[in-house]
């Protein structure tokens, strides 16, 4: 009923948009202003619907987090012991080794991304939800997004301990890359996810896709978080967040255009 809801919400914003009157209510909406809210509150009503589905599964289950969190401690581990380098050097290389790590867990992630509607042969079902195909995307890449933000809650801290790192000194900007970061990740990765879903070796396919396309978040989000360890401010690494927040508004863009077409094949 919330999808529904949240569809009929789009529809009344719509109709004033398209006609200048409302589709259902003659009073509502009357102004431009009404109409957009009410789209834009339809549509997160929508996402949240579709989010709220896989965090609940997450939540009865509770595997995944805990999973993913001690793959990433396991990694950073054992990156820690492979490492041996003096004080300055391992400074520079931990930054890397900390978003290798969360980038494998969150291949990992994805790769759950789809399975229940996979199994369960119900990605049909999900099509023919009364709800924006979009919205699909975008509430699967939330619920990502906040599993893989619970996952950094502690993992982040665990690596600070492991390898001696200060947060605290550049904390605003560490946390800016790395909301902006996982952001990217989780947008290209979800839409990559939905490509490989009906593949047969799905599990191999999306790193070997998402990698490459992740390049570049990876490389502005390991020069970001360099510069925070290093106590430095948004002003020294402007060019990186820049490039982040292009990256995020980018495949978010392209997402939205191509996500549609994606499920239908």
């Amino acid at each position: 009923m919330v999808d529904v809801f949240g569809l009929s919400c789009v529809g009344i914003g719509a109709s004033w948009v398209a006609a200048g009157k409302g589709a259902i209510f003659a009073g509502f909406p009357t102004s431009t202003a009404e109409a957009v809210a009410c789209t834009a509150g339809g549509t997160a009503v929508m996402i949240w619907a579709v989010a709220r589905k896989d965090l609940l599964a997450e939540w009865r289950s509770r595997e995944t987090v805990a999973t993913l969190f001690t793959f990433t401690l396991l990694v950073m581990v054992v990156f820690g012991f492979a490492v041996e380098a003096a004080t300055a050097e391992l400074g520079a290389v931990a930054p890397g080794i900390m978003w290798v790590s969360l980038c494998f867990a969150g291949v990992l992630l994805l790769n759950r991304s789809f399975q229940n509607e996979g199994e369960n042969e119900s990605i049909a079902a999900l099509m023919l939800a009364p709800t924006d195909r979009a919205a699909i995307y975008f509430g699967k890449a939330l619920a990502n997004l906040v599993l893989m933000s619970v996952v950094e809650i502690g993992a982040v801290p665990a690596f600070a301990v492991l390898f001696g790192r200060d947060l605290l000194a550049g904390l605003p900007l560490l946390l800016l890359v790395l909301m902006l970061g996982t952001a990217g990740f989780i947008l290209v990765g979800t839409f990559l996810a939905s490509l490989t879903a009906n593949a047969r070796a799905s599990e191999v396919l999306l790193p070997v896709l998402l990698f490459p396309l992740a390049v570049p978040v990876l490389i502005a989000a390991v020069r970001g978080t360099a510069t925070a360890l290093a106590g430095g401010g948004l002003a020294d690494a402007s060019q990186w967040v820049s490039l982040l927040l292009i990256y995020d508004l980018l495949f978010a863009t392209l997402a939205y255009m191509l996500f549609d077409f994606v499920m239908e094949t």
